[in-house]
């Protein structure tokens, strides 16, 4: 890269760097971004460099894959049901092994190797995320009444105590949150990661949601990638399944975020080396912007 070629490119990040400082950034990390090794330290890098340049991120982390893992190694048995892990009891103590030990630690030990200071949380911490059971109805044509799927420890968010993540900012540490939620008596839910994401970014009245996926971004009905949509289109490509399969409740949770304050929603390429800098500091970006 040549000096000119490095001065445009600090020129293009300088408004956007002063757009954003002292702003709140919720990232949702996952897929392949998490376990290719040079994606997951340009992660932690992309985090630091954000916080030295005056904006709080905040990074909300999944692990299913590494789940699956883990239980396949101590041999119990996984099952889904409309792409939801039952958890049992059994599998809700791995779900916190994992979430809670493994892949937090790696992720807080990663960003501050880069000189950031990180500091990992369950939603049980404080009870930052208060949960309640999620519970599965389906229609069956012989019943008079839909059928409840029981799938166990897995809930949705509640409510979201923004104090546990305020003295964390006043401190100027990093949180990085394992989606685990704290029911009212006291038991853990394993909760989608998208939907804590969403969920926190709304409560801290973030101005922007980052979504990392192992997709360009949101396809349009004829395979291309959208640099950015208003909701309203968003809405009308769900109503019309264009929108549909993984990315779905992934687009539902930048639009709930929209709905609840969120300024903006961005689902971006994970598997781009620093997506998240190319995402909020370049003019192209990497992915798609709802508006």
């Amino acid at each position: 890269m040549t000096r000119e070629t490095t001065a445009r490119v600090l020129i293009e990040a300088l408004p956007y760097i002063q757009q954003f400082h002292g702003s709140t950034i919720v990232i949702k990390y996952g897929g392949n971004a998490m376990v290719d090794e040079g994606l997951k330290h340009a992660f932690a890098r992309d985090v630091v460099l954000m916080k030295l340049v005056g904006m709080n991120p905040i990074v909300v982390h999944g692990g299913g894959p590494q789940i699956g893992e883990l239980l396949a190694k101590l041999g119990i048995e996984t099952h889904f049901v409309d792409g939801m892990r039952v958890t049992d009891s059994a599998t809700m103590d791995v779900v916190q092994m994992v979430l809670g030990g493994l892949v937090n630690k790696e992720i807080v030990s990663l960003i501050n190797a880069e000189g950031g200071r990180a500091v990992g949380v369950t939603g049980k911490d404080g009870e930052l995320i208060r949960a309640r059971r999620l519970t599965l109805t389906r229609e069956q044509p012989e019943l008079k009444a839909p059928e409840i799927i029981d799938i166990g420890h897995v809930g949705e968010v509640a409510e979201v105590d923004s104090r546990v993540l305020d003295a964390l900012a006043a401190g100027d540490f990093i949180p990085v949150i394992a989606p685990i939620g704290v029911g009212p008596d006291g038991a853990s839910y394993n909760i989608n990661a998208d939907l804590v994401a969403s969920a926190v970014a709304a409560h801290v009245k973030a101005h922007k949601l980052v979504l990392l996926t192992n997709t360009p971004g949101i396809l349009d009905a004829e395979g291309a990638t959208l640099s950015a949509a208003s909701r309203d289109v968003v809405e009308a490509m769900i109503d019309a399944g264009t929108i549909a399969g993984g990315m779905l409740p992934k687009a539902r949770c930048a639009l709930d975020a929209l709905a609840a304050g969120v300024t903006h929603a961005q689902i971006i390429d994970g598997r781009v080396p620093h997506a998240t800098l190319l995402e909020i500091f370049t003019d192209g970006g990497v992915g798609t912007q709802i508006v």
